[in-house]
């Protein structure tokens, strides 16, 4: 068994879609990045690739490479996993906390859960996402922009 954490954090910014978890959101703001974005998503990559003991998003889809411009980051996620796969790894469970003041995510949670486990090939009980605040605190509290945290666990296939 292996265990891995990922962070990721993006700015907000108006006239920006959302999309956490791979699930568009509607809000006032949306997050500025490269791909989609999403640092829910990007979180979770980042913990599997650090239980692999693989580096980090980065290494694998570049900021600024014309082939992630705009790409939903769940294509990326399921890329990892196939990496994983051929390493003799396999995913057993994620959990993920988002930090963001807006909007409210609640409703949004299962269709979250849902699409993270299907492009992870696990079932969505498998996957856990979470939403908090930071009580106004910090730039996430300024709604400057949005965290994410995540927990992977993985294992050597059968």
């Amino acid at each position: 068994m292996r265990v891995g954490i990922g962070y990721d954090v993006h700015r907000l910014a108006p006239e920006r879609r959302l999309v956490l978890g791979g699930v568009e959101i509607p809000a006032r703001q949306g997050l500025i990045g490269w791909s989609d974005a999403d640092v829910l998503t990007h979180a979770i990559i980042d913990a599997l690739l650090g239980a692999a003991a693989m580096g980090d998003i980065g290494k694998y889809f570049p900021p600024g490479d014309p082939q992630y411009k705009d790409i939903s980051s769940l294509i990326l996620l399921d890329r990892v996993r196939i990496m994983l796969i051929e390493r003799g790894w396999r995913v057993e469970n994620v959990d993920a906390t988002i930090v963001a003041e807006q909007p409210k995510l609640r409703d949004y949670i299962d269709g979250m859960c849902c699409k993270l486990a299907e492009a992870l090939g696990i079932a969505a009980g498998c996957v856990n996402v979470k939403a908090s605040t930071s009580e106004q605190l910090g730039f996430a509290g300024r709604e400057e922009g949005m965290v994410a945290w995540a927990v992977a666990l993985i294992t050597k296939g059968d």
